[in-house]
C-alpha cells in the first residue's frame, strides 16, 4: 500500500498539534534523548524530521518498533521542526511523553 501524501492542511494541523503538545504536555527534544526513551520504551509517540541522518533514523525506527512506540514522519526538515517547537535550532527528533490537550495521536494511524 502506497503512502498518501499529506496536504498543506494536514501539515498545518500536525504543526498545531505538535505545538499544543509542547504547550500542554511533556516533550523531550533531540536525537539522543529520543533514542534513550525509545530504548527504554518510554513515551507515547516519536516524531522524526525528513532530513534526519539515515543511519540514526533507521536505528531509531528499529528501537521504536521493538518498544512498540508509534513513529510519525514529519514532512518538513529539522529547521522547520525546530521552529514549530519554538526553538532557534534544528530539531531532528522528539519524543512525546504526555500529549496534554493535543490531538496528535489521531495522526498516527493516518498514512
Amino acid at each position: 500500500m502506497a503512502r498518501k501524501k499529506a496536504t498543506a492542511a494536514d501539515a498545518a494541523t500536525i504543526q498545531k498539534a505538535i505545538r499544543m503538545c509542547l504547550d500542554s504536555g511533556k516533550v523531550l527534544l533531540g536525537t539522543r534523548d529520543t533514542t534513550k526513551a525509545a530504548l527504554a520504551g518510554k513515551g507515547k509517540l516519536v516524531i522524526i524530521s525528513s532530513n534526519m541522518q539515515a543511519n540514526e533514523a533507521s536505528d531509531l525506527r528499529r528501537f521504536c518498533q521493538l518498544s512498540a512506540l508509534p513513529v510519525l514522519d514529519y514532512a518538513g526538515n529539522s529547521i522547520d521542526l525546530g521552529s514549530v517547537c519554538g526553538k532557534p535550532f534544528p530539531v531532528s527528533a522528539l519524543v512525546i511523553n504526555d500529549v496534554g490537550n493535543s490531538p496528535i495521536m489521531t495522526f498516527v494511524g493516518k498514512k
